[in-house]
């Protein structure tokens, strides 16, 4: 009974050697010959690596009023009225209550009642979101706190970021396989195995617009951060030989 047998081969550049971080991004190719089920399979294994990035989708205001007064009426009024218009500038450009959240809180200080009202906007369009923010400073002026804003990914953003990246790396494996099998005389047949060996994740936070790209902007700008994951996957082709004739 023949054993199986393995055949390595790396695909090198002439006139240079494969380093070892070389062959973790993906630069070895592996040509087997195994047995199986008294069958003889013939495969190419390659890595694929890639990358995808995505900025962040959502960004979240906390907009603010208050006022003390000597009545509890007074005071609720003038923060009534204002969280009032609030509300309505939100309506007006269609922010769903969904992504509001409003909090009231009522404290006595002394001869004063203080009253404090505060409305978290999530907005996944940053144009309308600044819109929103000067029409509130334009139209309440020092009456009203405007924060900054907090911008952040969704769970359905880095989802499909890391299954871009994962398609990605498999694409780049099948144009790997396909060159190999190209290039000794083989042609590529369906795939056998398709194995996601590694991911990353990392953050970025984008404080300018890159070299070449203008003046960068006031550094009191808030940064739009930005999330980048990398997938490297093993897929294993099987292989077929061109001279053989069709049956």
């Amino acid at each position: 009974m023949d054993s199986p047998s393995r055949v390595f081969a790396a695909i090198v550049p002439a006139g240079r050697e494969l380093y070892g971080n070389e062959k973790e991004q993906g630069l070895e190719v592996r040509t087997v010959r195994r047995q199986s089920s008294g069958s003889c399979v013939r495969e190419v294994q390659v890595t694929g690596t890639a990358e995808a990035r995505c900025t962040a989708d959502r960004a979240s205001v906390r907009v603010s009023v208050g006022n003390s007064k000597e009545s509890v009426n007074e005071a609720t009024h003038s923060v009534s009225r204002r969280l009032g218009y609030i509300l309505q500038a939100l309506r007006q450009h269609d922010i769903r209550e969904d992504d509001t959240a409003v909090r009231r809180f009522l404290q006595r200080d002394a001869d004063l009642y203080r009253m404090d009202a505060e409305v978290l906007v999530t907005f996944s369009d940053f144009e309308k979101m600044e819109r929103v923010c000067s029409i509130l400073l334009e139209k309440l002026d020092k009456s009203v706190c405007v924060g900054t804003p907090q911008f952040y990914h969704s769970d359905e953003c880095l989802s499909q970021m890391r299954l871009r990246a994962c398609v990605s790396a498999v694409e780049n494996a099948h144009l790997k396989a396909s060159k190999v099998s190209q290039l000794l005389g083989q042609s590529l047949g369906p795939p056998l195995l398709v194995r996601e060996e590694e991911t990353k994740e990392w953050r970025n936070d984008e404080e300018d617009g890159g070299e070449g790209q203008g003046p960068a902007p006031p550094s009191h700008f808030p940064s739009i951060p930005t999330v980048t994951a990398s997938s490297q996957v093993s897929v294993s082709f099987s292989l077929r030989d061109r001279s053989r004739k069709k049956l």
